[in-house]
């Protein structure tokens, strides 16, 4: 299962395509029997080649800035048809539009399902709201139990002076 981390990134990487007018941004999750590779495509297409550069490189600076993350690798730079950079957890596949209608790595996948930004939104908010909670509740019981401490040094009889 992918980590909110992970989420994160594509969510940033979802929103520099979008910044840059990348064209039929998509999500789609794979399925873990079929693909050990990565857990999600992010698949858009761009109008021209330096466009689809241009994509490309505000993924990559944004997720660097943000979050300190490199891709593993990045194919097709040069053509700026397809390029496709790999982030392990997810992938991202930005085409020439003739591209992306002629490889249709959608049809290929037909086991994933296509994630709604929107939902992937509110899914990592619930997620990073649940995970903050935990540590609260941690320092609660923790500041409970050294309160609870105090309390009983404080209770316990002062032990006689010995005589000498």
């Amino acid at each position: 299962m992918p980590s909110i981390e992970s989420n994160q990134l594509l969510l940033a990487a979802a929103a520099a395509c979008e910044d840059k007018k990348a064209e039929d941004i998509r999500i789609l999750a794979l399925d873990p029997a079929e693909s050990g590779l990565t857990d999600y495509f992010l698949i858009c297409n761009g109008t021209n080649d330096r466009q689809n550069v241009a994509i490309t490189d505000e993924i990559e600076i944004r997720l660097k800035r943000e979050f300190g993350v490199y891709p593993n690798s990045v194919e097709g730079r040069r053509q700026g048809e397809w390029i496709l950079m790999d982030y392990v957890d997810f992938v991202v596949h930005i085409f020439l539009t003739e591209k992306r209608a002629y490889y249709d790595i959608e049809r290929l996948r037909k086991s994933a399902q296509t994630v709604d930004l929107k939902e992937l939104k509110t899914m990592l908010v619930k997620k990073t709201a649940v995970a903050r909670a935990k540590p609260a509740k941690k320092a609660v019981k923790k500041a409970v139990a050294k309160k609870a401490a105090k309390a009983a040094v404080a209770r316990k009889p002062a032990r006689p002076k010995a005589k000498t």
